[in-house]
């Protein structure tokens, strides 16, 4: 199979380090990492790690040995400092994610896995950025859903990075809509689920209350529902959060949707944090990340947990496998 890219992320924070870890343990896949070379091989000195750096070429396949990795570089304008953001890193740290999506986008890989950002250096640096998943779809044209997922639990998000004052305003129609058919279809087609099961999180606290606490539910979530209902799609909802991730409501879902970003996460990252995967769905390339951020006071320092990087590769080269399969089919 192809390779899969990896970006190293913020190089003051734990991304490189993990890609260090990463390389000292035996894997079936073929894993490329885009980073500035002298930036791995200096943290590998600070995790006291042996290292050796192989040049990326797509037509030469290297031994998976541990201890080695393979590297498409992106030169740091200067030296990265553990745990120190610099705004001169900024276009850097774009710059590896443009090169990781050009390789997707014409074939070279199978999928993209990330390492963690800081959103605020890059914006400092004068760059508007409000996350990898709106980024990617500017790069590639897609209609981005964000979800997490940890073994026993997915959740997927309707509004990723907002205020919370400008969520109920953002929950339209065409949102739902849009976002409940990207679900659909990546469950079913990048996930096997032949008939995807979907929880909806109401908005307001116990989903309104009947218009008591709230309107969103009565004027524009359950017709959206109930229109989606109507053209077969399985849905469950809207529930008020603390009844959609009960057990005995997670027994009948594939997936949760949170209306917003905390809505969700917390559950999620309680019930699997350091073992949770990020995947981006309606793109047109496959994309996980980590579950967590740069970590910028762990850099350097070998306290970094890995099993979340660990994670997101595998659930990538998963759905990279199912997508080969289904063009052979």
């Amino acid at each position: 199979m192809r390779p899969i890219i990896l970006t190293a992320g913020e190089p003051a924070g734990i991304g490189p380090d993990l890609c260090v870890e990463l390389a000292q343990q035996p894997s079936p896949h073929r894993i490329v990492v885009v980073a500035d070379p002298d930036l791995l091989l200096s943290r590998a000195e600070c995790l006291g790690k042996s290292l050796r750096l192989l040049p990326y070429r797509p037509s030469t396949i290297h031994e998976a040995t541990p201890g080695c990795l393979e590297v498409l570089p992106i030169s740091l304008p200067s030296e990265a400092v553990c745990g120190v953001l610099n705004p001169a890193h900024a276009r850097y740290v774009l710059e590896t994610l443009d090169k990781a999506v050009e390789c997707c986008l014409k074939g070279k890989v199978a999928a993209l896995v990330t390492g963690p950002v800081h959103k605020g250096i890059i914006n400092e640096a004068g760059i508007p950025f409000t996350g990898h998943t709106e980024y990617l779809a500017q790069r590639t044209g897609g209609n981005p859903v964000m979800m997490l997922a940890t073994p026993g639990l997915r959740v997927a998000l309707a509004t990723t990075h907002l205020p919370l004052k400008d969520v109920s305003s953002a929950v339209t129609r065409d949102l739902l809509h849009g976002v409940i058919h990207t679900l659909w279809n990546d469950m079913r087609f990048r996930f096997g689920i032949a008939e995807p099961r979907i929880v909806v999180c109401g908005l307001n606290p116990h989903a309104g209350e009947g218009g008591h606490l709230g309107w969103e539910e009565i004027e524009v979530i359950i017709p959206s529902l109930d229109e989606l209902r109507r053209n077969g799609i399985q849905l469950l909802g809207p529930l008020p959060a603390d009844t959609a991730f009960t057990p005995g409501v997670l027994e009948q879902a594939d997936v949760v949707l949170a209306l917003y970003h905390d809505q969700g996460l917390p559950v999620l990252k309680y019930k699997g944090f350091g073992k949770a995967v990020n995947i981006t769905l309606g793109l047109p390339i496959i994309r996980t990340s980590v579950d967590h951020g740069t970590a910028l006071h762990l850099a350097g320092s070998g306290l970094a947990a890995i099993g979340s990087l660990r994670y997101a590769v595998e659930v990538a080269a998963e759905m990279a496998a199912r997508a080969s399969l289904s063009r052979g089919a």
